[in-house]
């Protein structure tokens, strides 16, 4: 599920009166996986036994004793994601994975744990002289966003 930055805040806020546990985790200036692991440290609170590497990460995310327990549930908004997956495709869809497995995981179990990436509003593309072209269903590929691939194994 995605959703615009102006509509992130009333989302966490339904999520919080809804009785979940929410964290937001901003990627916003990521270079590589070290920055990613420190900040899913500091934003999840993640215990110190948590090294940067994605087994010790999707263990964590298996765990979240530590993280305060709502009845309803725990949220992770991600944020600024697009320039990290951008620039690291291969680290991002392992990330992407390791998130996904937590999430099924969790599934069926209390409190249970859901994932949400926010991405932007994109810019609209300008219209070509002589009007607007007929909707076709696809995208350009130049204005595609970076895809959120569900990955087979993780990478060290």
């Amino acid at each position: 599920m995605t959703l615009h930055p102006q509509p992130l805040a009333p989302a966490l806020a339904a999520a919080e009166a809804a009785g979940r546990t929410t964290v937001r985790l901003d990627l916003d200036g990521v270079g590589g996986k070290a920055d990613l692991m420190r900040r899913c440290g500091d934003a999840l609170r993640l215990p110190e036994w948590v090294g940067g590497n994605w087994d010790a990460l999707a263990d964590a995310l298996r765990d979240l004793s530590w993280l305060p327990a709502a009845a309803a549930g725990r949220l992770v908004a991600v944020t600024g994601w697009r320039g990290y997956a951008g620039a690291r495709p291969a680290e991002w869809e392992t990330f992407v994975e390791v998130l996904e497995e937590a999430v099924d995981f969790w599934r069926g179990r209390e409190p249970g744990l859901a994932v949400l990436l926010a991405e932007p509003v994109p810019e609209p593309e300008p219209e070509p002289e002589g009007g607007p072209e007929p909707e076709s269903g696809r995208r350009s590929a130049a204005g595609a966003p970076p895809r959120t691939p569900r990955l087979k194994r993780r990478r060290s």
